[in-house]
């Protein structure tokens, strides 16, 4: 993990596409304002995680998708 210490307005450069900017910190909290390309989505960690599980559990259900579709065409 790289570790960088920002002030506010200072940003950080990932690639050539995307840029974190330190808006604002207030006590605990740092406020982030990211610039990146449309096509990358961007979310909070655990946004993130509940979309992943989300995900999994939707095609848990679904082992053989082929054999599901065979009995689709079938009726």
């Amino acid at each position: 993990m790289l570790v960088l210490t920002r002030k506010t307005g200072q940003a950080i450069q990932i690639g050539d596409d995307i840029e974190i900017t330190v808006i604002s910190v207030k006590g605990d909290q740092i406020k982030l304002g990211i610039n990146a390309p449309k096509h990358v989505d961007i979310h909070r960690k655990e946004v993130y995680l509940a979309i992943q599980e989300e995900n999994e559990s939707a095609s848990a259900g679904v082992e053989d998708i082929f054999g599901l579709l065979g009995k689709v065409n079938k009726s």
